[in-house]
Order: structure tokens, then sequence, then C-alpha cells
């Protein structure tokens, strides 16, 4: 390739397929999160490597990788990214905030339990900002985040999701969601005030899919209580999850963000013996958009509405 030029310029765009890249692993993987075909994505990291004129990927089995080149560049792109995220937010301090459009993207139990009282309270706050919502989980909820088709991401920690340490994002912890254990009415453990997950071992289990938050949580709070569950129905609406349970079609685990979806189920919800499986809430936006006055009141609303649950 051509030396380094003085004068080269970057495509933002190029880029950004090239950190996709580099979280997916894959160029199939990252063109279904681009929504674009696997050609496409070849040829824009060929010609972003040709822009720059150092090589970004090198063949690996019938896949590819990255370069050191690419590693350094993208140590670079998560400062670039993050001090655009700043100038937006500057300019949207310098203009009188609270218009305009702001997409927050949230799992399905916190679009339950957080985010009715955060929207009621933005609709009296800032009565000319629209909010939408989306039901997303990580990865596709932080690269919807990258890619500006959701501004705010509230997500669980867990195997999908990005790490602290990931400076791409401002994040916050909101609350720890706890899971209790969810009964059938006449179970033999009904009564207990407290139940042993390892006596479950054996009974049906309804669970959300391995790539759910939930599902993910409460296979590995299995495999921490000594057993892999015996997972008959894959479920990931909590009403269906809670009719099954009710009907009798075997026991699951149920984060309390979803219990008023349950005050009028014959079911029994049980907290768990011992240290009681949980999982932690956080939102997070672009590094450098922590700035952004709009953003910043659509963050403590949710914190509002995350202490508000604490209690209970």
């Amino acid at each position: 390739m051509e030396p380094l030029s003085a004068a080269f310029t970057i495509d933002l765009r190029r880029l950004t397929v090239l950190r996709e890249l580099q979280r997916r692993g894959s160029l199939a993987r990252t063109a279904q999160a681009l929504h674009l075909t696997p050609s496409a994505v070849s040829q824009q990291l060929a010609a972003l490597a040709r822009e720059l004129g150092v090589p970004l990927t090198e063949r690996d089995g019938r896949g590819v990788r990255l370069t050191g080149q690419a590693r350094v560049l993208l140590a670079h792109a998560d400062v670039i990214a993050a001090q655009l995220e700043r100038a937006r937010a500057d300019l949207a301090a310098y203009t009188e905030g609270g218009r305009g459009t702001v997409t927050v993207g949230c799992f399905s139990s916190g679009i339950l339990g957080l985010l009715p009282a955060t929207l009621r309270a933005l609709r009296e706050r800032l009565p000319r900002l629209r909010v939408d919502v989306v039901e997303a989980e990580p990865p596709d909820l932080f690269t919807a985040l990258d890619g500006g088709q959701v501004d705010v991401a509230v997500a669980v920690d867990f195997a999908a999701a990005p790490p602290h340490t990931d400076r791409r994002y401002t994040r916050e912890n909101l609350l720890t969601d706890v899971l209790d254990v969810a009964l059938p009415p006449g179970h033999p453990l009904a009564d207990r005030a407290a139940v042993p997950l390892r006596e479950l071992a054996a009974e049906p289990w309804i669970v959300g899919g391995a790539m759910s938050c939930c599902g993910a949580v409460t296979r590995s709070v299995c495999a921490a209580a000594g057993f892999t569950p015996d997972i008959r129905h894959d479920i990931g609406d909590w009403a269906a999850l809670a009719a099954l349970v009710e009907a009798g079609a075997g026991v699951a685990l149920v984060p309390r963000l979803v219990r008023p979806l349950h005050v009028h189920r014959a079911l029994a919800l049980r907290p768990a013996e011992g240290e009681p499986p949980s999982r932690n809430v956080f939102v997070a936006v672009r590094a450098g958009a922590e700035g952004d006055p709009v953003l910043g009141a659509v963050r403590e609303e949710l914190r509002a509405a995350a202490a508000a649950l604490v209690p209970a």
C-alpha cells in the first residue's frame, strides 16, 4: 500500500464498519448488524485501508482478523466518536433544550418496570420533547446506539453487553433487579419462606432464549446452584411465562421489575434461598454525549424511576 500521507482523511462511515467488525468478529455478523451484504462490508473496509495506506484485515482461515494497524486506528476511533458526541452536546446546550426526538432502547422488563414513570415525568418536564421507545438488547442495542438509531440505552449486564471499561460509552448503574422463584399454586415448595434453587433441579423450567438477558441470567444462576435446568418452554414474553407457571407447566425465575404483571395471577413468587439471584440494570449514552441537556434529563428521570423501585 501507499505510505501514509500527511493529509490523509478518514470516512467516518467506514470507520463505523471497522468498529462493528471488532465487536462482531466476522464479516457476516457485521453485515447483518449493519444491514449490508458481506461484500459491501469488505468493500468499505478495503476503501478505508486504501484511504489510510495500511492493511486493516488479514485472512484467518475462512474469515478475517484485524491487523495491528487496525487496532491502533480503533483506539483513536473511540476518541473521535466521543469528541463528535461532545460537539453535538455543546450545540444542543447552545440552543434551547427540550425539543426534538430522543429514542430510548430498552429490554422488555425494563420497559415494563422503568419506562412508564420515566415517560410520565418527561412529559411534564419537557412537553415538547418526543420520546420513542425501541425494545432491544445487547449486542444489537449497542450497535443501534453506535449508529445513532438509539440515543439512550437501558440494558442488563450479561455476556452480550459491553464491558464496564468500554470507552465508547458513558454509563451509570440504575438498580439491582432481584429475580424471584415463580412456582405453580400448590407446589410443594410454595409455602417456603425462601426456595433452595437446587431443589428445583428436577423440575421442568420455563426460560427465555439463551441470547436474551434474562434467559442468560437464569442459566448462569442455575449453573451456580449446581445444575443445568431442564428447559421445556422457551418463552420471552413475561405475561405468557406467568400463565404457563400458573398452569403448572414449570417453574421460572421472574424479575421484580415485572411484578405488577402478576398481581392477579395464582402463582407463588418466593425469594431464592441464600444470596438472591439478580442482574445489574444500567443506562448508557455514547461517550461525549453525557453533556447533552436533553439526554441528561432522560437519564435523570430514569434514575428517579429506578430509585422509586428500590425499596420494593
